[in-house]
Protein backbone atom coordinates (compact mmCIF):
# COMPACT_ATOMS: atom_id res chain seq x y z
CA UNK A 1 0.00 0.00 0.00
CA UNK A 2 1.25 3.56 -0.97
CA UNK A 3 1.98 5.81 2.26
CA UNK A 4 -0.78 8.09 3.47
CA UNK A 5 0.28 11.72 3.14
CA UNK A 6 2.38 13.38 0.27
CA UNK A 7 4.64 10.96 -1.46
CA UNK A 8 6.95 9.95 -4.72
CA UNK A 9 6.22 7.34 -7.24
CA UNK A 10 9.64 6.46 -8.19
CA UNK A 11 11.53 9.61 -8.07
CA UNK A 12 14.21 10.16 -5.19
CA UNK A 13 13.05 13.40 -4.84
CA UNK A 14 11.40 15.92 -2.43
CA UNK A 15 7.71 15.50 -2.76
CA UNK A 16 6.99 18.69 -1.31
CA UNK A 17 9.28 20.68 -3.61
CA UNK A 18 8.16 18.38 -6.75
CA UNK A 19 4.56 19.57 -6.12
CA UNK A 20 5.51 23.01 -5.45
CA UNK A 21 7.30 23.54 -8.88
CA UNK A 22 5.55 21.21 -10.49
CA UNK A 23 2.13 22.01 -9.96
CA UNK A 24 1.89 25.32 -7.61
CA UNK A 25 0.55 23.58 -4.42
CA UNK A 26 2.46 25.36 -1.39
CA UNK A 27 1.30 21.77 0.70
CA UNK A 28 -1.09 18.91 0.66
CA UNK A 29 -3.50 20.93 2.22
CA UNK A 30 -3.77 23.19 -0.65
CA UNK A 31 -3.80 20.01 -2.28
CA UNK A 32 -7.24 19.07 -0.47
CA UNK A 33 -9.13 22.60 -0.97
CA UNK A 34 -8.33 22.68 -4.42
CA UNK A 35 -9.67 19.20 -5.16
CA UNK A 36 -12.75 19.99 -2.52
CA UNK A 37 -13.71 23.04 -4.37
CA UNK A 38 -13.10 20.85 -8.45
CA UNK A 39 -15.31 17.72 -7.14
CA UNK A 40 -17.84 19.68 -6.15
CA UNK A 41 -18.26 22.31 -8.51
CA UNK A 42 -17.62 20.57 -11.60
CA UNK A 43 -19.01 17.03 -10.43
CA UNK A 44 -21.01 17.52 -8.02
CA UNK A 45 -19.22 15.43 -5.62
CA UNK A 46 -18.59 16.29 -1.55
CA UNK A 47 -15.05 15.59 -0.38
CA UNK A 48 -14.60 14.58 3.28
CA UNK A 49 -11.20 13.99 3.29
CA UNK A 50 -8.15 13.40 1.09
CA UNK A 51 -5.79 11.03 2.54
CA UNK A 52 -3.10 10.54 0.07
CA UNK A 53 -1.09 12.07 -3.39
CA UNK A 54 1.46 10.63 -5.18
CA UNK A 55 3.92 12.55 -8.00
CA UNK A 56 4.85 10.48 -11.12
CA UNK A 57 6.99 12.96 -13.42
CA UNK A 58 4.21 15.13 -14.68
CA UNK A 59 0.98 13.28 -13.27
CA UNK A 60 -0.51 13.05 -9.55
CA UNK A 61 -2.91 11.37 -8.72
CA UNK A 62 -4.59 12.11 -5.33
CA UNK A 63 -7.08 9.16 -3.17
CA UNK A 64 -10.23 10.80 -1.82
CA UNK A 65 -13.03 9.82 0.38
CA UNK A 66 -16.34 11.53 -0.65
CA UNK A 67 -19.92 11.22 -0.58
CA UNK A 68 -20.01 8.93 -3.57
CA UNK A 69 -17.92 6.46 -1.86
CA UNK A 70 -13.69 6.38 -2.37
CA UNK A 71 -12.36 8.09 -5.47
CA UNK A 72 -9.43 8.61 -7.22
CA UNK A 73 -8.38 11.89 -8.58
CA UNK A 74 -5.56 11.91 -11.64
CA UNK A 75 -4.04 14.50 -13.72
CA UNK A 76 -1.58 15.42 -15.67
CA UNK A 77 0.16 18.90 -16.53
CA UNK A 78 1.73 17.53 -19.56
CA UNK A 79 -0.10 19.10 -22.26
CA UNK A 80 1.20 17.65 -25.28
CA UNK A 81 -0.85 14.81 -23.96
CA UNK A 82 -4.18 15.79 -23.01
CA UNK A 83 -5.47 14.33 -26.44
CA UNK A 84 -4.23 10.61 -26.22
CA UNK A 85 -5.69 11.20 -22.32
CA UNK A 86 -8.76 11.98 -23.82
CA UNK A 87 -8.84 9.42 -25.49
CA UNK A 88 -7.63 6.66 -22.95
CA UNK A 89 -10.27 7.79 -20.09
CA UNK A 90 -13.20 7.21 -22.97
CA UNK A 91 -11.96 4.06 -23.24
CA UNK A 92 -11.58 3.09 -19.44
CA UNK A 93 -15.81 3.85 -20.06
CA UNK A 94 -15.90 1.43 -23.49
CA UNK A 95 -13.88 -1.26 -21.78
CA UNK A 96 -15.93 -1.45 -18.29
CA UNK A 97 -18.97 -1.76 -20.58
CA UNK A 98 -17.50 -5.44 -22.13
CA UNK A 99 -16.29 -6.58 -18.85
CA UNK A 100 -12.89 -5.81 -18.34
CA UNK A 101 -11.90 -4.83 -14.81
CA UNK A 102 -10.94 -1.41 -15.23
CA UNK A 103 -12.59 1.78 -12.99
CA UNK A 104 -14.16 3.63 -15.48
CA UNK A 105 -14.36 7.57 -14.84
CA UNK A 106 -17.20 9.20 -13.30
CA UNK A 107 -18.59 11.85 -15.02
CA UNK A 108 -18.82 15.23 -14.81
CA UNK A 109 -22.15 17.09 -14.27
CA UNK A 110 -22.00 17.86 -17.65
CA UNK A 111 -21.54 14.21 -18.73
CA UNK A 112 -17.51 14.66 -19.26
CA UNK A 113 -15.44 11.97 -18.20
CA UNK A 114 -12.45 14.58 -18.53
CA UNK A 115 -11.69 17.89 -18.25
CA UNK A 116 -9.15 20.51 -18.40
CA UNK A 117 -9.26 22.57 -15.22
CA UNK A 118 -7.03 25.37 -14.23
CA UNK A 119 -4.91 24.76 -11.55
CA UNK A 120 -2.46 27.02 -9.41
CA UNK A 121 0.52 27.29 -12.35
CA UNK A 122 -1.21 26.06 -15.03
CA UNK A 123 -3.66 24.12 -17.23
CA UNK A 124 -4.55 20.40 -15.71
CA UNK A 125 -6.13 17.24 -17.81
CA UNK A 126 -8.23 16.07 -14.76
CA UNK A 127 -10.49 13.24 -14.35
CA UNK A 128 -12.16 11.02 -11.61
CA UNK A 129 -12.09 7.18 -10.92
CA UNK A 130 -13.54 4.97 -8.15
CA UNK A 131 -11.28 3.42 -6.11
CA UNK A 132 -10.63 -0.16 -7.01
CA UNK A 133 -9.50 -2.28 -4.21
CA UNK A 134 -7.01 -5.33 -4.34
CA UNK A 135 -3.60 -6.46 -3.77
CA UNK A 136 -0.85 -5.14 -6.22
CA UNK A 137 0.15 -8.45 -8.32
CA UNK A 138 2.46 -11.32 -7.03
CA UNK A 139 4.69 -12.97 -9.27
CA UNK A 140 5.00 -15.81 -6.64
CA UNK A 141 1.40 -16.54 -6.69
CA UNK A 142 0.80 -19.36 -9.79
CA UNK A 143 -2.88 -18.69 -9.93
CA UNK A 144 -2.71 -14.85 -10.17
CA UNK A 145 -0.28 -14.99 -12.79
CA UNK A 146 -2.09 -17.43 -14.53
CA UNK A 147 -5.50 -15.00 -13.86
CA UNK A 148 -3.17 -12.24 -15.14
CA UNK A 149 -2.38 -13.69 -18.36
CA UNK A 150 -6.12 -14.80 -19.15
CA UNK A 151 -7.16 -11.19 -18.97
CA UNK A 152 -4.17 -9.37 -20.47
CA UNK A 153 -6.00 -11.59 -23.81
CA UNK A 154 -9.07 -10.42 -22.60
CA UNK A 155 -7.98 -7.26 -22.78
CA UNK A 156 -6.60 -7.60 -26.14
CA UNK A 157 -9.97 -8.95 -27.50
CA UNK A 158 -11.71 -5.66 -25.76
CA UNK A 159 -8.87 -3.52 -27.74
CA UNK A 160 -9.37 -4.83 -30.91
CA UNK A 161 -12.95 -4.61 -30.90
CA UNK A 162 -12.17 -1.89 -33.41
CA UNK A 163 -14.43 1.11 -32.42
CA UNK A 164 -12.35 2.86 -30.81
CA UNK A 165 -10.80 6.38 -31.00
CA UNK A 166 -7.10 5.65 -32.16
CA UNK A 167 -6.26 9.08 -33.78
CA UNK A 168 -4.21 10.40 -31.12
CA UNK A 169 -2.67 7.26 -30.15
CA UNK A 170 1.20 6.18 -30.31
CA UNK A 171 1.34 4.60 -33.80
CA UNK A 172 5.08 2.61 -34.56
CA UNK A 173 5.84 3.61 -38.31
CA UNK A 174 8.09 0.68 -39.05
CA UNK A 175 7.72 -3.37 -38.59
CA UNK A 176 9.19 -5.19 -35.90
CA UNK A 177 11.87 -6.71 -37.73
CA UNK A 178 12.55 -3.40 -39.14
CA UNK A 179 13.00 -1.61 -35.60
CA UNK A 180 14.85 -4.87 -34.37
CA UNK A 181 17.24 -4.71 -37.56
CA UNK A 182 17.64 -0.80 -36.54
CA UNK A 183 18.04 -0.93 -33.06
CA UNK A 184 20.73 -3.80 -33.28
CA UNK A 185 22.90 -1.26 -35.54
CA UNK A 186 21.90 2.27 -33.34
CA UNK A 187 20.63 1.30 -30.32
CA UNK A 188 22.16 -1.91 -28.90
CA UNK A 189 24.26 -0.36 -25.64
CA UNK A 190 26.57 -3.87 -26.25
CA UNK A 191 25.50 -4.88 -22.09
CA UNK A 192 24.56 -8.45 -23.22
CA UNK A 193 26.54 -9.43 -26.67
CA UNK A 194 25.96 -13.29 -26.72
CA UNK A 195 22.04 -12.35 -26.41
CA UNK A 196 22.43 -9.82 -28.87
CA UNK A 197 23.73 -12.29 -31.66
CA UNK A 198 20.87 -14.54 -30.62
CA UNK A 199 18.38 -11.79 -30.97
CA UNK A 200 19.87 -11.12 -34.61
CA UNK A 201 19.93 -14.89 -35.63
CA UNK A 202 16.42 -15.28 -34.46
CA UNK A 203 15.26 -12.26 -36.42
CA UNK A 204 17.23 -13.26 -39.68
CA UNK A 205 14.73 -16.25 -39.39
CA UNK A 206 11.44 -15.23 -37.90
CA UNK A 207 8.47 -15.63 -40.41
CA UNK A 208 6.10 -12.73 -41.03
CA UNK A 209 3.26 -11.97 -38.44
CA UNK A 210 -0.01 -12.91 -39.43
CA UNK A 211 -1.99 -10.59 -37.46
CA UNK A 212 -2.38 -5.74 -37.89
CA UNK A 213 -1.46 -4.05 -34.74
CA UNK A 214 -4.31 -2.87 -32.18
CA UNK A 215 -4.54 -0.81 -29.30
CA UNK A 216 -2.54 -2.71 -26.59
CA UNK A 217 -2.07 -1.63 -22.91
CA UNK A 218 1.39 -1.61 -23.28
CA UNK A 219 2.48 -1.34 -19.67
CA UNK A 220 0.66 -4.29 -18.13
CA UNK A 221 2.64 -5.70 -14.82
CA UNK A 222 2.49 -5.67 -11.45
CA UNK A 223 2.39 -2.43 -10.51
CA UNK A 224 -1.22 -1.81 -12.99
CA UNK A 225 -2.34 -5.08 -11.94
CA UNK A 226 -4.58 -5.76 -8.30
CA UNK A 227 -5.68 -9.18 -7.67
CA UNK A 228 -8.13 -10.54 -4.48
CA UNK A 229 -7.89 -14.71 -4.28
CA UNK A 230 -5.85 -15.06 -6.81
CA UNK A 231 -7.77 -13.54 -9.43
CA UNK A 232 -7.13 -10.42 -10.78
CA UNK A 233 -9.99 -7.59 -9.78
CA UNK A 234 -8.34 -4.86 -11.44
CA UNK A 235 -6.44 -3.08 -14.43
CA UNK A 236 -4.70 -0.10 -14.06
CA UNK A 237 -3.14 2.53 -16.21
CA UNK A 238 -4.31 2.88 -19.13
CA UNK A 239 -2.32 6.20 -20.20
CA UNK A 240 0.50 4.53 -22.46
CA UNK A 241 -1.88 2.85 -24.54
CA UNK A 242 -1.18 1.91 -28.23
CA UNK A 243 -1.11 0.73 -31.66
CA UNK A 244 1.29 -2.28 -31.49
CA UNK A 245 1.43 -6.26 -32.31
CA UNK A 246 -0.17 -8.40 -29.29
CA UNK A 247 2.57 -10.77 -28.95
CA UNK A 248 4.98 -7.36 -28.17
CA UNK A 249 2.50 -6.49 -25.53
CA UNK A 250 2.77 -10.13 -24.11
CA UNK A 251 6.45 -10.01 -24.22
CA UNK A 252 6.87 -7.14 -22.73
CA UNK A 253 4.36 -8.06 -20.34
CA UNK A 254 6.39 -10.93 -19.44
CA UNK A 255 9.69 -9.25 -19.20
CA UNK A 256 8.23 -6.34 -16.93
CA UNK A 257 5.44 -8.67 -14.97
CA UNK A 258 7.63 -8.29 -11.89
CA UNK A 259 8.38 -4.24 -11.60
CA UNK A 260 6.35 -2.12 -8.90
CA UNK A 261 7.56 1.45 -8.71
CA UNK A 262 11.13 1.68 -7.21
CA UNK A 263 11.46 -2.22 -7.35
CA UNK A 264 12.53 -3.50 -10.99
CA UNK A 265 13.29 -7.00 -10.80
CA UNK A 266 13.79 -9.67 -13.55
CA UNK A 267 10.66 -12.16 -14.07
CA UNK A 268 11.27 -15.48 -13.63
CA UNK A 269 11.02 -17.66 -16.57
CA UNK A 270 8.45 -19.83 -14.88
CA UNK A 271 6.29 -17.06 -14.04
CA UNK A 272 6.63 -16.02 -18.00
CA UNK A 273 5.77 -18.75 -18.75
CA UNK A 274 2.49 -19.33 -16.56
CA UNK A 275 1.54 -15.72 -18.09
CA UNK A 276 1.82 -17.03 -21.27
CA UNK A 277 -0.41 -19.97 -20.17
CA UNK A 278 -2.76 -18.24 -19.25
CA UNK A 279 -3.00 -15.88 -21.87
CA UNK A 280 -2.90 -18.73 -24.51
CA UNK A 281 -6.38 -20.28 -22.41
CA UNK A 282 -8.26 -17.40 -23.92
CA UNK A 283 -6.37 -16.34 -27.04
CA UNK A 284 -3.77 -19.23 -28.41
CA UNK A 285 -0.96 -17.66 -30.55
CA UNK A 286 -0.71 -18.27 -33.89
CA UNK A 287 2.86 -20.71 -34.86
CA UNK A 288 4.23 -17.24 -36.46
CA UNK A 289 3.03 -15.25 -33.37
CA UNK A 290 4.55 -17.80 -31.06
CA UNK A 291 8.41 -17.84 -33.06
CA UNK A 292 7.89 -14.09 -32.70
CA UNK A 293 7.31 -14.44 -28.82
CA UNK A 294 10.99 -15.91 -28.37
CA UNK A 295 12.36 -13.00 -30.10
CA UNK A 296 10.19 -10.30 -28.58
CA UNK A 297 10.81 -11.57 -25.04
CA UNK A 298 14.96 -11.40 -25.66
CA UNK A 299 14.74 -8.01 -27.29
CA UNK A 300 12.45 -6.85 -24.18
CA UNK A 301 15.17 -8.49 -21.98
CA UNK A 302 18.21 -7.08 -23.53
CA UNK A 303 16.30 -3.42 -23.47
CA UNK A 304 15.85 -3.75 -19.79
CA UNK A 305 19.76 -3.97 -18.88
CA UNK A 306 20.06 -1.03 -16.60
CA UNK A 307 23.86 -0.39 -17.66
CA UNK A 308 27.21 -1.75 -16.71
CA UNK A 309 25.54 -2.15 -12.83
CA UNK A 310 22.67 -4.48 -12.67
CA UNK A 311 22.30 -5.53 -9.60
CA UNK A 312 19.06 -6.90 -9.93
CA UNK A 313 20.24 -9.59 -12.63
CA UNK A 314 18.75 -8.48 -15.79
CA UNK A 315 21.65 -9.99 -18.01
CA UNK A 316 21.98 -12.70 -16.29
CA UNK A 317 18.46 -13.43 -16.78
CA UNK A 318 18.38 -13.75 -20.38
Amino acid sequence: MLPLGLSMLWESVEPEAALKERFGFNSFGAVTEWASTVLDETWGITVRACIRMVISDHNAIVWVRSDQGDLVVKWSRARERFARLDASTRLLRTLGGRGIPVASPVATVDGLDRVTLEGPSGALSVTVLPELTGEWLDVEDHAAVWSAGACLAEVHHALGAGDHDMSPMSVRAKGLRERIDDWLADGDRGLAPAASRRLKHLVSGAPELDDEPQLVHNDFRAANILTRDSKVVGVLDFDDVMLEHRVNDLAKACVYLGTRFTEWRPTPTAVRQTLRAGYESVRPLSPAEARWFEILVLWQGIQAIPGENDPAGWASAL
